[in-house]
């Protein structure tokens, strides 16, 4: 008899758990350490700058009147809810894309969580070159970005028939 669990991309929630978890600790790591906008220089090219995003990526967005929190929660619950169910459909072969899904997974989650409570995402990871300072974020963003470059990476490496 299959398991629902174990047959599919599901086996992977262990993953989303705790990535998930890796998350939200920092950012009270960071919370509970730092004041709001305080940066400490770790190395050259990087600081752990603690900062508050009330838009999205780039901060897109985050000058609006407050609508946009509700806006960007909706779109993480319903992005979450849409990585369980690939998750679910996905067969237990294609592990490279169960990957993918979880780790985008628990960085949906992980600002869906500072969002509803907080009314924005907490970030503070930091990297600058040469004066050039790059937009600040967190484990939950890069979660999302490593997962979309493996699901990129698996659609060039998994047969067509094997798609969703």
């Amino acid at each position: 008899m299959n398991n629902f669990f174990t047959d599919t991309g599901l086996r992977w929630l262990w993953l989303t758990l705790v990535c998930l978890i890796l998350d939200q600790v920092t950012k009270q790591l960071v919370v509970g350490s730092f004041e709001l906008g305080e940066s400490i220089n770790v190395l050259p090219i990087f600081s752990i700058t603690y900062v508050h995003n009330l838009g999205a990526a780039f901060s897109f967005l985050a000058d609006q009147g407050g609508w946009q929190r509700w806006f960007f929660t909706a779109i993480a619950a319903i992005a979450s809810i849409v990585f369980i169910v690939w998750l679910a459909k996905t067969p237990k072969s294609q592990t490279l894309l169960s990957i993918a899904f979880a780790l985008m997974l628990s960085g949906a989650m992980g600002n869906l969580i500072d969002r509803a409570l907080f009314g924005y995402v907490i970030d503070f990871l930091d990297f600058h070159w040469s004066g050039n300072y790059f937009p600040v974020f967190n484990i939950a963003d890069s979660m999302i970005f490593i997962g979309a470059a493996l699901m990129i990476l698996d659609s060039f490496t998994t047969e067509n028939d094997d798609k969703l």
